[in-house]
């Protein structure tokens, strides 16, 4: 299931990269981590946390869903990055000379 689900957000955070939504992001990451985990929490009735925890808790120590070698993807790990400005060297259509053929 974290494979699939890794493609949503993975290609929402690559679109909005270039804008000013590291916040975003982060609101994004903490609403993904729950979701999983009140899914887990539905999938183990009968598991306290701290077995889903131990369960699905890479071997690294860090509190993110990880099963079969494969993580849930982090949306904060996304650099952003801002439009620059970049001058007036970008060609325009209206920026073409004007040739007058002669009649």
């Amino acid at each position: 299931m974290l494979a699939q689900l890794n493609t949503v957000p993975r290609g929402w955070t690559n679109y909005f990269r270039y804008s000013s939504a590291s916040a975003t992001f982060g609101y994004l990451r903490h609403f993904i981590w729950w979701r999983v985990f009140r899914w887990l929490r539905r999938k183990h009735p009968r598991t306290s946390r701290k077995q889903l925890r131990c369960q699905y808790q890479p071997a690294s120590g860090k509190v993110w869903h990880a099963d079969g070698g494969v993580e849930l993807f982090d949306p904060t790990k996304v650099t952003v990055i801002r439009y620059r400005w970049r001058g007036y060297d970008i060609p325009t259509p209206w920026d073409q000379p004007v040739t007058l053929q002669a009649a």
